[in-house]
């Protein structure tokens, strides 16, 4: 039943820097749905927050308010990894069960706290029941790193598998999480991607993995052509297998390769849309865009990260000075926002910039 509450008014932009903050001080209201609309997010609250609170939210999102909203109550779910897990784990370790879980295809991804990791095979368990559809359930092992940004994994429960089929947006990719980077929590950023995509343009993805951008592109145009570029020669050999699943094997183009090397020996100047998402180094590779767009100008898509003492404003600066330096100008931000927390306190981020 839907019910008038008190609640943190926060403009969209900044609406997950308020309910990541707001959840860490312990004031929002779980049993109540976060209310978005056009421009604004509504985050709920068990009462007001006490003064301290305000202060720490004020000094960090000076734009906050405290209002009031009407809000729905959040759906119950059947079977939640706390209830499953409350006969068998003291009540200190049930607060520190994962929030949520990456789900590729039937795999599911959970990150434990060592004061968990003994209790993996039961959490494991919890999460198959909760989900379907899971017939394996991974503990993240180690931190992303590389150059083919990979991370190392536990099997806790289900079958002994790190390959899957995944399903996005109308779209199959075979994916092996330990040997090709992939995140479904891109998935609503493929799908934007794909939908500004005109018919008749050249797209380049520099950094391609299995090819969400690629495929999905592909897919939902008759008249294109994606070059799709990785230097990770498995997420290559996934990347061709997809294509050839989707049926696309006439506008999407596989390349093994260093993004570099291959726009200046083979795709300079042909580009009318780049896709940059490595947001660990993509600002490295700002002149190979600056390469690869077509001399009367085209679209940047260019992932980073951000964080409080770096914010987006600055990313934004970062690379319009990258452009500059190499002979190009941004002659707009089309669009611009926060993608998905990362850290606390930090987050991925993209830039849509129109380059002349």
């Amino acid at each position: 039943m839907p019910r008038e509450a008190a609640c943190l008014k926060v403009p969209k932009k900044q609406g997950q820097a308020v309910i990541v903050l707001a959840s860490k001080l312990g004031i929002v209201d779980e049993k109540l749905e976060i209310q978005r609309d056009e421009k604004t997010i509504y985050v709920p609250l068990l009462n007001k927050p006490p003064e301290d609170a305000l202060a720490v939210l004020k000094k960090k999102v000076p734009e906050c308010k405290i209002t009031t909203h009407v809000f729905p109550e959040m759906k119950k779910q059947q079977d939640s990894l706390v209830g499953l897990l409350a006969p068998t784990l003291p009540l200190h370790l049930l607060a520190s069960l994962p929030h949520s879980a990456d789900i590729v295809g039937d795999i599911a991804i959970i990150e434990l706290t060592p004061e968990l990791e003994q209790h993996g095979e039961a959490i494991g368990k919890a999460v198959m029941k909760a989900n379907k559809n899971v017939r394996t359930v991974l503990a993240k092992a180690s931190a992303v790193t590389g150059t083919y940004r990979l991370r190392d994994y536990t099997v806790i429960a289900g079958e002994p598998k790190t390959e899957t089929v995944h399903k996005e947006y109308g779209c199959r990719y075979y994916v092996d999480v330990a040997k090709a980077y992939y995140s479904p929590r891109l998935s609503n950023e493929h799908n934007r991607i794909a939908d500004l995509v005109k018919e008749g343009e050249t797209v380049i993805d520099l950094f391609a993995g299995v090819g969400p951008f690629a495929v999905r592109i592909a897919k939902g145009h008759s008249n294109v052509k994606v070059y799709a570029i990785d230097i990770n020669p498995d997420a290559v050999e996934y990347l061709k297998r997809n294509i050839r699943l989707n049926r696309v094997d006439e506008k999407a183009h596989a390349l093994l390769g260093d993004a570099r090397q291959i726009i200046n020996e083979k795709l300079g100047s042909v580009a009318d849309r780049v896709i940059m998402n490595l947001p660990e180094k993509a600002i490295e590779f700002v002149d190979v865009a600056c390469v690869a767009i077509k001399p009367q100008g085209g679209t940047v898509h260019f992932y980073g990260f951000v964080s409080d003492s770096e914010p987006l404003e600055n990313m934004k600066r970062h690379f319009s000075e990258s452009v500059e330096r190499s002979g190009r100008t941004v002659d707009s931000f089309l669009f611009s926002r926060l993608v998905r927390a990362t850290a606390p306190h930090e987050w991925q981020a993209v830039l849509d910039a129109r380059i002349k």
